[in-house]
């Protein structure tokens, strides 16, 4: 296996047990760095830290990742226009930031008898989001009503 000490020095390709007598004389632990290559490098160092600075390394990746939230609007088929104009502005402002949102038209009694009139209300809803956006989900039917998910293209 490749070896290195704990000061970055390379000490060439020993034997496994002279590389954990190594260790052993200068106090600190033999880690396997990269098992995959041909042939395996390991380092001598403190275990402890090594599981440490690994944690932290994974820690920075983590708080660098974006999640993509699901924001979610319902409307109905009574809500008027001015009511579904601030919602496709709210809409056109959960998309700018990155985030699905998934726009539920609740159909109440009678009112689920009238999916055309739903469509129609849905896509006058979708014209007067500013935003460029793609249907990731098209509208589907559910005891509720209709439910669709848009996202920023």
């Amino acid at each position: 296996m490749q070896v290195v000490d704990e000061t970055g020095k390379n000490l060439g390709v020993l034997d496994t047990y002279k590389a954990i007598e190594i260790a052993q004389e200068r106090g600190l632990d033999l880690v396997e760095i990269a098992p995959t290559v041909k042939p395996p490098v390991c380092k001598i160092t403190d275990y402890g830290k090594h599981k440490y600075q690994q944690a932290k390394k994974e820690q920075q990746q983590k708080a660098k990742q974006k999640t993509i939230e699901v924001k979610g609007i319902r409307i109905g088929l009574s809500t008027s226009s001015h009511d579904l104009e601030y919602k496709a502005k709210q809409a056109g402002e959960f998309l700018g930031e990155g985030n699905k949102v998934r726009v539920e038209m609740r159909l109440r009694g009678r009112e689920k008898a009238h999916l055309d009139l739903a469509k129609e209300k849905l896509s006058d809803f979708l014209k007067l989001i500013t935003i460029a956006y793609k249907i990731e989900e098209e509208p589907k039917r559910n005891p509720i009503g209709l439910i669709m998910t848009i996202a920023k293209e």
